[in-house]
């Protein structure tokens, strides 16, 4: 089974329905031994940092996430939650990748919003995906790069757009909204 963390996070509904369609059976939930028991979890969300965090630590899921060990997917809010602090609110995060979290410089548009290209892709989730492919970004917030780093994109400055440690992989991008690609991408994940 796989588990999707529920928390105050919008977005999770579509991330589960995007699991099934691909065939695989998933529960939304908050619950501690769900989540320990699931062959795969998936921490996705859009929300505000510091409200989320909030969330988690009310019912210990930043103990339990930063515990588990099997595969586990943090989309967008997840990737940054997995950080090791966010400027978002001054948010001190789950510190599973070394890296922060920073607001795009002010003077450019934000939130950087739609398609754009993910280079320098180095994991088996980017199996049959080429160089520069396109994916989805809604985000005002980016991970700097980092030894975690495991594809970058380049919008106003060069960011992770993907990064993994260990059984901790992310994306900034929504794989449920980059079509064909994001869908790979998934299924890649789900597959490991």
């Amino acid at each position: 089974m796989i588990a999707i963390v529920k928390y105050n996070a919008g977005n999770i509904t579509s991330v589960k329905n995007a699991v099934e369609r691909l065939g695989y059976q998933c529960i939304v939930t908050d619950d501690s031994e769900t989540l320990k028991n699931a062959s795969k979890v998936i921490f996705p969300g859009v929300g505000e940092a510091g409200f989320a965090m909030k969330y988690l630590k009310s019912k210990n899921l930043d103990i339990v996430i930063k515990s588990l060990k099997q595969p586990v997917l943090g989309i967008c809010l997840g990737l940054q939650l997995l950080c090791s602090s966010s400027e978002e609110s001054n948010t001190e995060c789950l510190g599973v990748f070394d890296a922060d979290v920073k607001l795009f410089p002010k003077n450019e548009i934000i939130p950087h919003m739609g398609w754009n290209s993910i280079e320098s892709l180095d994991s088996e989730v980017f199996n049959n995906i080429s160089e520069n492919s396109n994916v989805y970004f809604v985000h005002s917030y980016y991970a700097e790069l980092c030894a975690n780093t495991i594809a970058i994109c380049n919008y106003i400055l060069p960011f992770s757009a993907s990064m993994q440690k260990d059984n901790f992989y992310a994306t900034q991008f929504h794989p449920k909204k980059s079509a064909e690609i994001g869908e790979k991408i998934l299924k890649n994940f789900l597959k490991l």
